[in-house]
């Protein structure tokens, strides 16, 4: 969802009538442009909003192809929102919302781990036989979706640097790490982006990245023959990167991510 130019505000030029107009109509423009901008920010705001609810609504589908859906609408989002600064402000206040942010909804369905469904899916348990409640089933996410949800989570704690400790809330770099070692092409190109954007001013997250070995795991990809040779030279920057400027990172990310959002859409890696 794109952030749309208010109708209203097109053609609104303040400080161009007759230099001989008096102050009173001076002052008449300056109050008329205060509630224009006021009503500017007003109206971004309802949008954002409404873009955040809409989109995590379908995140948390049962069926893969909604969560698909609603992934590459926040993706386009947070796109938006990064072409300006005002908008990123809004972003980062409506994170601060409980039912607003973005990164829980993220681990707790795009990118949770099969192995977390064990324990309610295990054969014997006649819970919901027994209650009144019907069991419900979800999709498992695919090669696309997760992706996709590497994508928003790179956005997300690139425009909103608190993304990274709600991300740490959830063994973020554990899980990215496994997506690493066991996941296609597609999602370890997204991984390894998501995992600097991680560990960007994030101390936490770094000392995990260091307990999971990261730099190993890197390594042990360069080293594969077999794998996809594009992944191997990425792999081998990102691994000189994260040696060398680990404690140095975060120089006007948003406009960086934005120009990295539109090199890759051009390329389809943003699908």
């Amino acid at each position: 969802m794109y952030l749309k130019k208010p109708l209203w505000n097109e053609g609104t030029e303040f400080g161009k009538g007759d230099a001989s107009g008096s102050d009173a109509k001076a002052h008449d423009y300056g109050a008329v442009g205060e509630l224009v901008n006021s009503l500017h920010r007003q109206r971004v705001y309802r949008e954002v909003t409404l873009a955040l609810r809409t989109g995590l609504r379908d995140a948390r589908a049962e069926f893969s192809f909604l969560r698909v859906r609603a992934l590459r609408s926040i993706l386009k989002f947070l796109r938006s929102v990064a072409e300006s600064d005002s908008t990123i402000d809004l972003f980062v206040q409506t994170q601060s919302i409980p039912e607003l942010q973005v990164v829980p909804v993220l681990f707790e369905h795009s990118l949770k781990e099969s192995g977390d469904d064990y324990s309610d899916n295990r054969v014997g348990d006649l819970s919901h036989i027994l209650g009144v409640e019907p069991k419900k089933l979800t999709s498992p996410s695919t090669d696309a979706e997760v992706a996709l949800a590497l994508r928003v989570l790179e956005g997300c704690c690139l425009l909103h640097p608190q993304s990274t400790a709600l991300a740490h809330q959830h063994n973020a770099i554990q899980v990215l790490m496994n997506i690493l070692s066991t996941r296609g092409v597609l999602e370890q190109g997204a991984c390894l982006d998501a995992l600097i954007s991680l560990m960007v001013d994030s101390s936490s997250n770094q000392m995990d990245f260091e307990k999971c070995n990261g730099i190993m795991e890197v390594a042990d990809l360069i080293r594969d023959k077999q794998g996809d040779e594009n992944l191997r030279q990425l792999n081998y920057n990102y691994k000189g990167h994260v040696i060398s400027q680990i404690k140095m990172w975060r120089v006007s990310v948003a406009a960086h991510w934005t120009c990295q959002w539109k090199r890759c859409a051009s390329v389809g890696n943003y699908t």
